[in-house]
């Protein structure tokens, strides 16, 4: 049972996300908000595994709520659910300790199976926004940070949103290959998870 917290300041829409979460038999909402303004307490007592998350929250922001929720629980998931596809936004999202970010467009099918991917060590992105990922990847650099090719590759394939498995499956090695990869990539780029990778690697321009 995955455990979820909604914060969305728009009650109709906190309501029926609510309802969509838990009508599924592996989800359960425990916790859900139209503000942030308390999360530090929110987090304490549910101790959600997975929070989706509205940016543009009352007083207290979804990216400064990202910020607090993750000196809560640092190995908590969450995706930002938002309106907003500039770069801007989303870099920040990422270096905040989001794992994931999906536009308000996307429909339910799609937001459960962000919530699962997440929560099985992915980084869900809509096509919109993995399309901003790439492009950033794609500017010229110089720079590698001592990565090897194939740890650039894994990278890139993190910053798409790829679970695990299906980096492993595409590149045809085993996933714990995958995983002692990656673990070379954050000792390398000095960072912690694989969210904070792929926010260094787009800051950075690491990958060609």
């Amino acid at each position: 049972m995955i455990k979820v917290a909604i914060y969305e300041d728009h009650a109709s829409l906190l309501e029926s996300l609510v309802i969509l979460v838990n009508n599924q038999p592996d989800m359960k909402v425990v916790h859900d908000a139209v503000h942030c303004k308390t999360i530090e307490k929110d987090l304490e007592l549910s101790l959600p595994e997975v929070i989706l998350m509205d940016i543009d929250m009352p007083e207290v922001n979804g990216i400064e709520a990202v910020r607090r929720a993750k000196l809560v629980l640092p190995d908590l998931q969450i995706i930002m659910f938002t309106v907003y596809e500039d770069n801007e936004r989303l870099f920040q999202c990422l270096q905040a300790g989001a794992s994931g970010y999906l536009l308000k467009k996307n429909n339910a099918d799609e937001i459960l199976a962000a919530i699962k991917d997440v929560y099985t060590g992915g980084a869900p992105m809509s096509q919109e926004i993995a399309r901003k990922v790439i492009n950033a990847f794609n500017q010229p650099t110089t720079q590698s940070h001592g990565l090897s090719d194939r740890e650039v590759e894994l990278l890139q394939k993190l910053a798409l949103g790829l679970p695990y498995k299906i980096i492993a499956a595409e590149l045809g090695i085993s996933l714990e290959t995958v995983k002692t990869h990656l673990k070379n990539v954050y000792q390398k780029l000095h960072v912690a998870s694989g969210t904070e990778a792929v926010a260094k690697g787009l800051r950075m321009k690491i990958i060609k």
